[in-house]
């Protein structure tokens, strides 16, 4: 079965000021490489969101005010974060996409699929734009796959460098979808400790991974495999919904770890092994970050072969990863028996 991509020039419209690194350019050279999609894949159109989608995740004032900033010229929301008169309809698309891309899946139209959307989306908040994310793409998605779809439970991970603050506090309370994040701690935007666990029926369906700098391929391989995967079996999701952000990249401006493209397929390897032994393979991955064109493009392009079942080379986490392991296992077992 052929696996879908979203990836359209409507997501060039969304501009930022020159020199801001969420720029047009990231979507324009995935653009220029993987337009037509290689042989397996499908193009998937992306629609405007609708309205219901989106006010399941965002508050009817917050949308109405993005609507309205993006009628002017280039508008700051926060100091990093703007909108311009393209921006709605990038925004729109990039929800819109990202829900298609969970339908094809879960639907089985495609086996697996990867939405190269902007902007980006998991910092946004309930009612607030910040970290250049305005929509929050992957708990729309996921809040579309429990609503609508009628899936008892997703699971949304999060490989991004920085923590995903908005898609944790859209499900803080809630069990019916788990949140796992691996990032850099401390960093932007200052949340994701280990004992951020989620409140009342959502107590400890919040998994925070933070991570100091300078992580290697070796060291996230280790982390998915024996501790993010084992966690995903015992939860059980019907679906997986991958925040994948690229700026764990050794080359990324913003980032602070090491990651290569070997890590990235790594990671994706071992996610997609554990969708197809608990969610009949259903897995969708959404472009967050990422801000080095070249280790964009590569990560990307890593992450489509892992999907198509493409074998990532074997890596150890050596004796940072266990003493690591060690430190924080403790503060999950509590929940997690598997671990």
């Amino acid at each position: 079965m052929a696996c879908g991509l979203v990836l359209d020039p409507v997501f060039l419209k969304h501009e930022n000021p020159a020199g801001h690194p969420e720029r047009r350019e990231r979507v324009g050279v995935l653009l220029d490489r993987l337009v037509p999609p290689p042989a397996g894949w499908i193009r998937i159109p992306p629609p405007a969101a609708r309205d219901e989608d989106l006010l399941r995740v965002h508050d009817f004032a917050y949308l109405a005010r993005l609507k309205k900033a993006a009628e002017r010229p280039l508008c700051a929301l926060d100091p990093d974060t703007y909108t311009s008169p393209g921006t709605w309809e990038s925004a729109a698309a990039a929800a819109g996409g990202s829900v298609r891309l969970a339908e094809e899946v879960v639907d089985g139209s495609v086996s697996a699929g990867i939405a190269l959307v902007r902007p980006p989306g998991h910092h946004a908040e309930r009612d607030r734009a910040m970290g250049f994310c305005l929509l929050n793409n992957a708990a729309i998605a996921a809040e579309w796959a429990r609503r609508e779809a009628g899936l008892r439970k997703v699971a949304v991970v999060d490989f991004d460098v920085h923590h995903g603050n908005g898609t944790q506090a859209a499900f803080w309370r809630r069990a019916d979808v788990l949140y796992v994040s691996t990032h850099q701690y401390p960093f932007y935007p200052g949340t994701g400790a280990l004992t951020e666990v989620g409140e009342a029926s959502g107590e400890g369906f919040t998994v925070n991974f933070p991570l100091s700098r300078a992580k290697d391929d070796g060291f996230y391989s280790a982390l998915y495999r024996r501790m993010v995967v084992p966690i995903l079996r015992e939860y059980g999701p019907e679906l997986i919904i991958v925040s994948a952000g690229y700026d764990a990249d050794t080359r990324d401006p913003l980032g602070g770890m090491k990651l290569t493209p070997a890590g990235f397929a790594a990671v994706t390897e071992a996610l997609c092994r554990t969708a197809r032994e608990v969610a009949d393979g259903r897995i969708c991955f959404l472009l967050e970050g990422g801000y080095d064109l070249d280790a964009l493009l590569e990560g990307v392009t890593a992450t489509m072969r892992s999907i198509e079942g493409e074998a990532a080379p074997v890596l150890e986490g050596g004796e940072e990863f266990e003493e690591y392991r060690r430190r924080v296992l403790g503060g999950l077992q509590r929940w997690w028996k598997s671990l």
